[in-house]
């Protein structure tokens, strides 16, 4: 009877490359693939005011915002907050690029409303007439038309810089307001309607400066669709509280701004 070693050997060398080949056949999970160092940069619709809890800190983070939602659903390596309510992009670029390095894998950035001065213009449409509320978004639109482009343009620079093999994700704003019936004391439709065409054209302004940095850009305002201020179901918050007006809450994070990270992540 002939020897039966080589046989065995052959069938051994014959499962080893099918297993080899069937590996290469299955692509690996993301965890699999590479590890994940995610840093959240930007403003409170990034550091997740409105949804609460928060850290303690001025910059009232909250793990209820998205970015820590999708560390957790993802099970990234590695996960720096350093995301800030008030936030503008100098402050962007002067500190909170500092959690950035070489080994950061992924960035996520919401900024830019505040330069254009959201807080005011909110107060201003919210408590005083229409036509200083016409007034105070002119002055926003012109300021994100004219001044925002370069100061959007020098936040992705810096972000570049710090961190070059990163992949950047841009997220927009949603539009605040559903235009129906808002009760007697609600803002009037006509300032609702303004306010979400200002929040059109800052999207549209940040989505193509982010382009122009070879950054995605994730739109939140299709998954926000009917649930703005003054809806049935809303997943921004009114004037209940001076600090949470006119953000996200809870469910806002979760339902609306979550989706539009993931649908750009895969």
């Amino acid at each position: 009877m002939p020897p039966r070693a080589p046989a065995r050997a052959l069938a051994a060398l014959v499962a080893l490359c099918v297993a080899v080949v069937g590996a290469m056949l299955v692509p690996p999970s993301p965890a699999q693939a590479a590890t994940i160092h995610y840093v959240a940069l930007g403003d409170s619709y990034s550091s997740g005011v409105g949804a609460g809890p928060y850290d303690g800190s001025s910059c009232l983070r909250s793990q209820k915002s998205y970015a820590p939602r999708w560390a957790a659903a993802n099970a990234v390596t590695s996960f720096q907050f350093p995301a800030c309510g008030g936030a503008v992009t100098a402050d962007v670029i002067n500190g909170q690029v500092d959690s950035l390095s070489a080994s950061t894998t992924m960035v996520t950035v919401t900024i830019g409303g505040n330069d254009a001065g959201f807080a005011s213009v909110m107060l201003t449409c919210r408590f005083g007439s229409s036509s200083a509320c016409a007034e105070a978004i002119g002055e926003a639109r012109d300021f994100a038309q004219t001044t925002l482009p370069g100061r959007l343009d020098a936040t992705y620079v810096a972000i570049r810089d710090r961190a070059p093999g990163a992949q950047l994700i841009v997220l927009g704003y949603p539009r605040l307001f559903e235009t129906g019936w808002c009760g007697l004391f609600g803002m009037s439709a006509s300032k609702r309607q303004q306010l979400n065409d200002a929040a059109d054209l800052l999207n549209s302004i940040t989505a193509g400066r982010a382009a122009a940095a070879g950054a995605t850009f994730a739109d939140p305002r299709s998954s926000f669709a009917g649930h703005g201020v003054c809806g049935d179901e809303p997943w921004i918050n009114d004037v209940t509280g001076i600090i949470e007006a006119y953000h996200p809450n809870d469910e806002g994070y979760r339902d609306g701004y979550l989706p539009a990270l993931n649908a750009v992540t895969g």
